[in-house]
């Protein structure tokens, strides 16, 4: 299936990062869709000669890890699944392909719109050599000491742009969970996550298509899905729904 995906994605043109640079979607909106790898196939089918697919290092396929930090009390993950607005996530992500690493704090607000501010740091265990109790506690009202790795995962992400330049599409798969509270690890199969993030309201190619595909909108947190997929102890009651959906997807059982 992935030999596919990739077979798939070197039919597209290629755009670089350079190039995306002039990409900038001032009034974003940011829409989720969970799908499995047989509808990826479908998807990249659908959008060849509409969609550039963004070359990194050589790579049309990108490689992140992402470890992310809470509170003993797991503050961040409960705001998330409470409901909570603003609610934030504290991370640090390492894109692997380059070795460049940010520590980010993520904030959604009231009105479902998703800032992310970070800085560049040396590696994982080294953020606070250039500020970076400074930069969370400025942002987060609380300490790094305060926090502690709580879930790592390891992904791989596609980026496609459509051929207008108004849209950003991500595609992650192969996403892997590492706990590090309860030592747990598992993977999602054939589990796949698209964000669109387009300027405003403006035509989406992939819409159209994912509407033919039947694929709809749904939220997903990678924190709060790894974090319960490997923490049988946490709260769960209003993400039952989600993990039977995820469930099936996992196992292509749609």
């Amino acid at each position: 299936m992935d030999a596919r995906i990739l077979e798939l994605l070197n039919d597209m043109e290629p755009i670089t990062l350079e190039q995306m640079s002039s990409i900038r979607l001032m009034n974003r909106t940011d829409t989720k869709f969970v799908t499995n790898k047989t509808q990826l196939v479908r998807l990249l089918q659908h959008a060849q000669g509409k969609y550039y697919a963004q070359v990194n290092e050589g790579k049309r396929v990108a490689t992140y890890r992402t470890i992310y930090w809470d509170t003993e009390g797991h503050r961040f993950y409960l705001e998330h699944h409470n409901g909570r607005a603003p609610r934030q996530k504290v991370r640090i992500r390492t894109y692997m392909d380059s070795g460049i690493t940010f520590l980010e704090v993520k904030t959604k607000n009231n009105h479902a719109r998703t800032k992310k501010k970070r800085i560049e740091i040396p590696a994982p265990d080294r953020w606070n050599e250039v500020g970076g109790n400074e930069f969370v506690d400025g942002l987060v009202h609380a300490e790094m000491q305060e926090m502690r790795p709580t879930v790592q995962n390891l992904f791989n992400r596609i980026t496609l742009v459509n051929h207008a330049k108004t849209e950003r599409l991500t595609i992650d798969f192969n996403v892997q969970f590492k706990n590090f509270e309860t030592h747990q690890d598992c993977g999602t199969g054939e589990l796949v996550i698209i964000e669109l993030k387009r300027d405003g309201n403006q035509y989406s190619p992939v819409l159209d298509i994912l509407r033919k595909l039947r694929v709809k909108p749904s939220g997903f947190s990678k924190y709060c899905i790894g974090s319960l997929m490997t923490n049988d102890a946490l709260k769960r009651n209003m993400f039952r729904e989600k993990l039977v959906t995820i469930h099936k997807l996992v196992n292509n059982t749609y």
